[in-house]
């Protein structure tokens, strides 16, 4: 579902998936969303190190995908996720980092994030598991700082929709800003209705195929939740 966009409707965009991430339960004062420059590939747009709920238009700075900027405020110390998925994956457009809570018991268990929704068919029958201590040691702080690091999240995530990092949160990513958004609304929403049916009893998952079947449908319908998040954000800044 993407069109092009200048780099103005791409800030609009970022703010408000922003503050529907953060309404949605996504985010709260961390993690961070990004699109990449609508005019140079190499570039990215993606808020100054600021709690998500606060961006504002003026709040969004452009870096490279080595997570430089000529902007003087501090970035968020992360921003190397972002650069390295747009540089591993060009049809990537936009990419959400979060510590959603529901997600989290996924990474540190041995229990598999998988489809068990049809609106969550993109995360297919297991999601990815990125262990930082393979790339940093057993005594880092979770926190992908480097750009190796964020190479070694890249290569976790692969061609996939999401991948999850252990101990820390996920990563969503999209070909659009509502398109990464929606998967990382779903995405939560599908861990909370997994935990809830394995302590009911045997679950029964989406199958590879019903999962791509499901996520071909919905992806043409991504616009209507958007559209209503925006519009309900939107309400609740102006109140």
């Amino acid at each position: 579902m993407r069109t092009t966009t200048t780099a103005s409707q791409l800030i609009d965009d970022l703010v408000d998936a922003n503050h529907v991430l953060v309404d949605r339960g996504v985010l709260d004062a961390y993690g961070h969303v990004s699109g990449r420059h609508p005019d140079d590939p190499e570039k990215f747009l993606i808020a100054r190190n600021l709690a998500p709920g606060l961006v504002t238009a003026a709040d969004i700075q452009v870096l490279d995908l080595d997570g430089g900027t000529d902007d003087e405020r501090p970035s968020y110390l992360e921003r190397f996720i972002h650069g390295e998925i747009y540089r591993a994956r060009p049809d990537v457009h936009s990419v959400v980092h979060s510590h959603s809570a529901s997600v989290i018991p996924f990474t540190i268990s041995n229990r598999p994030l998988q489809a068990v929704w049809h609106m969550a068919g993109f995360l297919g029958e297991g999601v990815p598991v990125y262990e930082i201590r393979e790339d940093a040691g057993m005594g880092s702080d979770l926190l992908v700082r480097t750009p190796e690091l964020g190479a070694g999240l890249a290569a976790s995530l692969g061609e996939g929709a999401v991948a999850l990092m252990r101990g820390h949160g996920s990563v969503t990513v999209g070909d659009s800003i509502p398109h990464a958004v929606w998967r990382a609304v779903f995405a939560e929403l599908n861990a909370r209705a997994l935990a809830v049916a394995v302590g009911l009893g045997e679950v029964t998952p989406l199958t590879a195929e019903e999962g791509i079947a499901a996520a071909k449908s919905n992806y043409g319908q991504i616009r209507r939740p958007w559209e209503l998040w925006r519009a309900e954000a939107r309400a609740g800044r102006r109140g």
